[in-house]
């Protein structure tokens, strides 16, 4: 159940979130949620997938995610949703790479943007939902993740095999990333020596890491 508020909608929900988490959380998310009613009024508390997210609704109705908020053993993270909005953080040179939302892994307020700097982002993010130039519920931008590097003894052994360096190419990232990932994991030599042949041949068949599961 939510609780009304000068500023929008409380969650008891995440209430409880911030008061489980660890304590030098605590204060990172409280700011964070501070930040969220003041750049938006009227923004709603909500929790999906066992974390905070922020909606806004739009002149159309339609609730649209404005931001979420975690907190994990040693840090927080936190994202503002919104490809146009992404971009121009991305110029002011606050966007963190990774996957750790917007600003990177956050363990204190100090590793954030000034206040009055992360409030103006939510008022514009807020803007463009209020103005029906974002519409789509759950869309954010997408992160191109860079492909796991490919480990020496695999390149080594793909250089020998022409035929094999050759399907390896045209396999989708996720595949080569399957088998860079299998090797780069080997903690002993001999084991990463046996991957390398067993990929290899694999490979040189236009088999998966995983062929063996695949339907």
């Amino acid at each position: 159940m939510a609780k009304k508020g000068a500023a929008g909608e409380y969650s008891v929900a995440v209430d409880a979130y911030i008061a489980k988490a660890a304590p030098f959380a605590q204060p990172v998310l409280e700011h964070l949620r501070q930040v969220m009613h003041e750049g938006a009024p009227g923004v709603v508390e909500t929790t999906k997938w066992s974390m905070p997210f922020f909606e806004y609704t739009g002149p159309s109705g339609k609730t649209v995610i404005l931001a979420n908020m975690a907190a994990f053993k040693a840090h927080c993270s936190f994202g503002l949703w919104g490809a146009e909005l992404a971009k121009e953080m991305r110029a002011d040179g606050v966007v963190a790479g990774g996957s750790m939302g917007s600003f990177g892994k956050i363990t204190s307020v100090r590793d954030l943007p000034s206040k009055k700097q992360l409030v103006g982002y939510v008022r514009e993010a807020a803007r463009r939902i209020a103005e029906g130039e974002r519409t789509k519920a759950w869309s954010r931008p997408k992160v191109v993740k860079a492909e796991v590097p490919m480990p020496e003894a695999l390149a080594a052994a793909l250089k020998k095999n022409k035929a094999a360096a050759k399907v390896f190419e045209g396999m989708s990232p996720s595949c080569r990333k399957e088998y860079n990932e299998w090797i780069a994991d080997a903690k002993r030599e001999e084991t990463r020596e046996k991957r390398v042949a067993q990929a290899t041949e694999w490979i040189a068949e236009g088999k998966s890491r995983n062929w063996k599961y695949e339907k």
